[in-house]
């Protein structure tokens, strides 16, 4: 009953204590051949009790060491993604589309790691979405709340009239919010189920949302004594892994074009796997390491991107061969599937607000009439911008290629030289910001908490400084700043309610 309650004890605790302790890890989490017989009910002999030594050690170690490397993976994160805030209500207003992303349920062959339902909950959709008869569940550009969701998944068809397996929604990934990220595409304040207010600051609590779990689960190793399983020892180094965009150890080969895998052959303690696309001729040939399992057999249709072997992507492959989408989708699935077998729900927008970071680059291949110089890196909404202001007044635009940041260099490629230099590196980032005269545009938290301002996010937002309130009502300026704050607390009052009467339509 205590275990089933979650109060105190687990079923992997019962199992000890009643049936056996089976296998142990060692201080390095290697697995230890033999197993442990008996259970805590009859007792251990010696060398069974040596054994468990290994694992009680593991546990120790674990907790020390593996503490500071979670604190150390959240402060990058907070570095990264302490300029998001909430900066206005919508990005798309005037654009002819909502921008989004189409979202499934996260399946692990045919496990699921995140159902659909719980993907959607808290986000905005792009499009009506509608049941059979055609009547509306939820219109466009309004929140799915957990009722929504529910009705969704009931009732909602998609424009061929079968049931949905996916939606489009609103996503961090895709706003178009300059120093920021906007409301809709945020969708729900995670700790009320209320539309998020303007001047939340989402980065840092993305940041702890991630990082805080881990140190949990780092804990986790101690409470089960060191027994063999997938503890996060394997998992949180996965996590940083992805964070960094690093080579992954057991790197997975996989596909760069649509084709057939005509031959597979054994050549000095490897295989060679050809591929062939039949419609345009083109072949490519990959080397497996002997030992490694393949994925694919002769015959078998492959696409860019699939796998050809077992293991991790490497995202930057990834990036050039299928492009921002998957990369986005990839590194999403991979962080929910280490936290969720771990039994940690962490929603998809925090993971969201870290991706967006690794991928606002873009590097220059051809600067157009511009005076950039290729190989610069720039952000992708200036790209955006410039690209656009190119195209209006008839000039070549920059040609530039998507690139992926891990998140140490992400925030040292802010536009803040403040916020670097206090992050890590700070001679080097100091220098370079002396010797090209950088100026820091004081945009993020960190950079005015340094110059001791006000931080820009909550009431020290500049659109909520103008409201004063003054108690000497006697002096005709003071009456004057009165009226003035009252006039703008009401307009945003009914500003406030006129947003609240959309979303109740």
């Amino acid at each position: 009953m205590m275990a089933d309650s979650g109060a105190r004890g687990s079923n992997q605790q019962i199992k000890q204590l009643a049936g056996m302790r089976g296998l142990m890890a060692d201080t390095s989490g290697h697995t230890i051949e033999l197993p442990i017989k008996s259970n805590f009910r009859e007792g251990l002999d010696v060398l069974e009790y040596f054994m468990s030594a290994h694992g009680a050690r593991k546990g120790l170690s674990d907790t020390a060491l593996r503490t500071a490397d979670s604190g150390y993976l959240t402060r990058r994160m907070v570095d990264v993604s302490q300029q998001l805030v909430i900066q206005q209500e919508d990005c798309s207003v005037g654009r002819a589309e909502i921008p989004g992303m189409s979202v499934k349920a996260f399946m692990d062959g045919k496990e699921t790691i995140e159902k659909l339902k719980d993907r959607l909950v808290g986000r905005t959709t792009c499009v009506d979405i509608k049941d059979k008869d055609g009547n509306i569940i939820v219109k466009a550009n309004h929140m799915i709340t957990p009722a929504r969701a529910e009705k969704i998944m009931e009732s909602g068809v998609g424009g061929d009239g079968k049931p949905l397996d996916k939606v489009r929604i609103r996503t961090i990934l895709t706003c178009r919010c300059k120093n920021g990220i906007c409301a809709k595409c945020y969708g729900a304040n995670m700790a009320t189920g209320e539309k998020v207010q303007i001047g939340e600051a989402v980065g840092i609590i993305a940041a702890q949302s991630i990082g805080e779990p881990g140190t949990q689960l780092t804990m986790r190793t101690f409470h089960t004594g060191g027994v063999a399983g997938s503890d996060i020892t394997q998992g949180l180094p996965r996590v940083e892994e992805l964070f960094e965009a690093r080579k992954p150890k057991g790197l997975a080969i996989i596909s760069e074009i649509d084709g057939v895998i005509t031959k597979i052959e054994d050549i000095k303690r490897s295989r060679k796997i050809y591929v062939e696309n039949t419609e345009t001729g083109e072949k490519r040939d990959y080397l497996a390491k002997f030992g490694s399992s393949l994925k694919v057999e002769e015959g078998q249709h492959v696409e860019a991107g699939d796998y050809l072997t077992e293991g991790s992507i490497d995202p930057h492959d990834l990036l050039k061969i299928k492009g921002i989408r998957s990369v986005q989708d990839y590194l999403l699935k991979e962080v929910q599937r280490v936290y969720r077998l771990q039994g940690v729900d962490i929603a998809d927008k925090h993971i969201e607000v870290l991706v967006r970071q690794m991928l606002r680059k873009v590097r220059i291949d051809e600067p157009g009439d511009t005076e950039l110089l290729a190989g610069t890196q720039i952000d992708k909404l200036d790209f955006d911008e410039i690209n656009e202001q190119l195209a209006a007044e008839g000039k070549k635009q920059i040609e530039a290629t998507p690139i992926i940041l891990g998140i140490t260099k992400a925030a040292l490629a802010t536009d803040s030289f403040m916020s670097a230099a206090s992050f890590q590196e700070t001679t080097k980032v100091l220098t370079d910001a002396a010797i090209k005269g950088k100026t820091d545009p004081l945009i993020g938290l960190k950079e005015n908490v340094i110059i001791g301002k006000l931080i820009p996010a909550g009431t020290g937002l500049k659109r909520y400084r103008t409201i004063s309130l003054s108690t000497d009502l006697n002096n005709k300026n003071s009456v004057n700043e009165a009226q003035n704050a009252e006039e703008v607390f009401e307009s945003a009052q009914a500003e406030a309610e006129a947003v609240e009467n959309t979303d109740a339509e």
